[in-house]
């Protein structure tokens, strides 16, 4: 009985021995998987499972399910999760680097935030290798613009109306056009509006669609004032901790996923304002007098980012405009 229990045993361990050679990794990110972003971190999920032949597997946990947006980057920080992803300028209170695809009209298409991410990606990288982190890729979501429930051609009558903010720069812009900013999470923002929280916001196309944007808006103005990026990092000792091949594997998905990420930010542009337009909302492009406070506001933001960031700030811009 002992000799069969003692086969027995040493099967079961046979058998196992592969499962136990897995790396099982959980991702949360902070958009459900309408989202384009969130589609295409399971694309990357789905193709590192692939070229590792299962030995790395990474699980999504999408729409905060399993942290809040907020909690994220501290979470892989500490290995509770080896990787997520955020919003970039949720950052921006730790580095100004953080923040500098968010000031406003900076870089206003693809071409130039494109342009922005080659000069700023190096600095980003650094702020995160000082926290244990690696970052993987970053992609940007479509121009952020206006929804409104009202047509808006002079920016006094922006003055005291309830906005939602998302970050620090959406903040400081609001209170800078007279607005009152409440911080709303994406998830979150039929409800706020259905409740008066806020009654204006500034997002995506992408995010307008997703949550329905015409239920509780009916006007878009596209301002495309900045194209801020969504990132997704690594728990440095969790990436050290994989075989050189599933290292490789990850590095390699995640240059395919920046690149995809990338393209169809580009075509959900398009295809979301239409959207908008034909779920009834009224599409229009801000007027001059619009226009000038938002330019002012993009030129106050960009002065007291680099005030902030100081002299390696002033580099960075310099070299972005230099392109």
């Amino acid at each position: 009985m002992h000799y069969r229990h003692s086969l027995f045993a040493g099967a079961l361990a046979i058998f196992a021995t592969p499962a136990l050679a897995q790396t099982a990794w959980d991702m949360p990110t902070p958009y459900g998987d309408a989202v384009f972003h969130t589609q295409n971190i399971i694309q990357f999920a789905d193709e590192v499972r692939d070229a590792t032949g299962g030995a790395l597997d990474i699980t999504v946990h999408s729409a905060g399910s399993l942290f809040a947006h907020p909690q994220i980057k501290d979470s892989v920080r500490r290995g509770l999760a080896p990787i997520g992803e955020i919003l970039m300028s949720q950052l921006v209170n730790e580095n100004p680097v953080f923040g500098v695809d968010s000031i406003p009209f900076l870089a206003n298409n693809y071409d130039e935030a494109h342009m922005l991410w080659g000069a700023s990606m190096g600095a980003v990288e650094a702020a995160l290798e000082a926290q244990g982190l690696t970052l993987l890729f970053a992609v940007p979501w479509p121009g952020q613009s206006l929804f409104l429930n009202a047509e808006v051609t002079d920016p006094a009558d922006l003055r005291g109306v309830s906005f939602r903010a998302y970050n620090a720069a959406t903040e400081r812009m609001a209170q800078l056009l007279g607005m009152t900013p409440t911080q709303v999470e994406a998830g979150d923002i039929p409800t706020a509006f259905s409740t008066g929280r806020v009654a204006a916001m500034i997002t995506s196309p992408s995010t307008g669609v997703s949550s329905q944007a015409w239920d509780f808006t009916s006007h878009y103005i596209d301002v495309q004032a900045w194209l801020p990026k969504n990132m997704v990092f690594v728990n440095t000792a969790a990436l050290e901790a994989l075989s050189d091949d599933e290292q490789g594997a990850l590095w390699e998905a995640a240059a395919d996923a920046e690149a995809r990420g990338w393209e169809m930010s580009m075509a959900e542009t398009d295809t979301q304002i239409a959207r908008l337009q034909e779920a009834g909302m009224t599409v229009s492009t801000p007027s001059d007098a619009l226009s000038a406070a938002l330019a002012e506001v993009g030129e106050t933001m960009t002065a007291e980012w680099l005030e902030l960031a100081g002299p390696s700030g002033e580099t960075l811009i310099d070299s972005y405009r230099g392109n």
